[in-house]
């Protein structure tokens, strides 16, 4: 299983709107609107690499309201 957080960045005033529709998205544990130079936090998990980026690019990046993603993988040291 691979987890990841993705910072959303949004059009001025849409974060609350894209956090609710990320949030029903298959795959997404946590979406949650905050403050800061990222609008929204999404929690991700995924089987594989291959399937978070397929998470990603087709079903987060997207939805309207989006403008940047960054995808940052969990790892275990």
């Amino acid at each position: 299983m691979v987890q990841a957080y993705i910072l959303i960045q949004t059009e001025v005033g849409k974060a609350a709107e894209v956090a609710g529709h990320i949030s029903g998205v298959t795959g997404v544990t946590l979406a949650e609107d905050v403050t800061g130079p990222y609008d929204v936090i999404v929690r991700a998990e995924a089987r594989n690499v291959d399937e978070l980026g397929k998470l990603v690019v087709a079903q987060i990046q997207a939805v309207d309201g989006i403008t940047r993603t960054l995808t940052c993988p969990i790892v275990h040291i």
